[in-house]
Parts: C-alpha cells; sequence; structure tokens
C-alpha cells in the first residue's frame, strides 16, 4: 500500500471536507491494520460488517457557522480513542461509504479509498479550536463501572 500524506492543519482538512462529502475519520492503526475491512465491538466481540467511522460531512442545519469548529469538534469527540485503543492508534481520513450503524450508532463503512493520516498538531488546533467555545465539549468517554 502507498504511503499516505499527511493533513498538518485545520485548514488543509476543511478544505478537503469541503470537496467530498464521502469523508470519514477513523481512529486506528491504518488502513494496512484494517484491511480486513471490519470492527469489533469492544462491549460484546462481535464482528461488524464495517469499519467504525465518523463522518466528517457537515449537516445542513450548521450552516451558516463556521466550518472549522465542525470540523474540529469531529476530531476532538473521539480524541480519546488515540490513548484507549493503545499504541500506534491514530486518526486518518478516508473515503467511504456506509454500511450500517454500530452498537453506539456509528456509520459502519467500507474504505473505498485512504486518503490521508492527521498531523499531531492538526489535534492540537482542533482541542483549541473547542477551548475557545463558549459551551461544555469534552471528548466522549463512557463511565468504567456502569
Amino acid at each position: 500500500m502507498e504511503e499516505m500524506p499527511t493533513v498538518s492543519t485545520l485548514d488543509d482538512l476543511v478544505k478537503l471536507v469541503e470537496k467530498d462529502d464521502r469523508l470519514f475519520v477513523r481512529w486506528s492503526r491504518g488502513p494496512q491494520a484494517d484491511a480486513k475491512g471490519c470492527s469489533h465491538d469492544d462491549l460484546t466481540g462481535v464482528q461488524m460488517p464495517g469499519l467504525s467511522a465518523n463522518p466528517l460531512a457537515v449537516e445542513d442545519w450548521w450552516a451558516p457557522r463556521p466550518l472549522v469548529v465542525w470540523v474540529a469538534r469531529r476530531l476532538y469527540d473521539y480524541s480519546h480513542l488515540e490513548r484507549e485503543k493503545g499504541p500506534g492508534v491514530r486518526p486518518w481520513i478516508l473515503v467511504g461509504e456506509e454500511l450500517g450503524r454500530g452498537p453506539d450508532n456509528e456509520p459502519l463503512v467500507r474504505c473505498v479509498r485512504p486518503v490521508a493520516w492527521i498531523d499531531e498538531a492538526l489535534l492540537s488546533d482542533a482541542k483549541r479550536v473547542v477551548a475557545e467555545q463558549r459551551g461544555e465539549w469534552g471528548p466522549m468517554r463512557r463511565p468504567a463501572d456502569v
């Protein structure tokens, strides 16, 4: 598999999102590690019919708000996965085809084409943009003892 480029700035990622509404962000060890094309439910171990990913496409109701805030939040909301899923897990962008929904209602996608890695500096910028908002946002978490 070819080496993927890296998107280094939030502005560059926003430009990609403006051009293609089929983009998803996936937190994993990358396209080669995901070659089987399926994720597993952490709770039950069930194999799902696609890769868990999150859409970057902006929803119509978001307009006329800044796209940079939308994209920053899409990255920030799942940034906990880098810590929780272990060494080598990082975000990357793919063109995906939605196949269904997972148990957390996340899209399950087939990777049509890997696009790019997301640079650590871009994640820092996303965190900064989220911190500048007035509301209370935080990366999604689940309690350990339910």
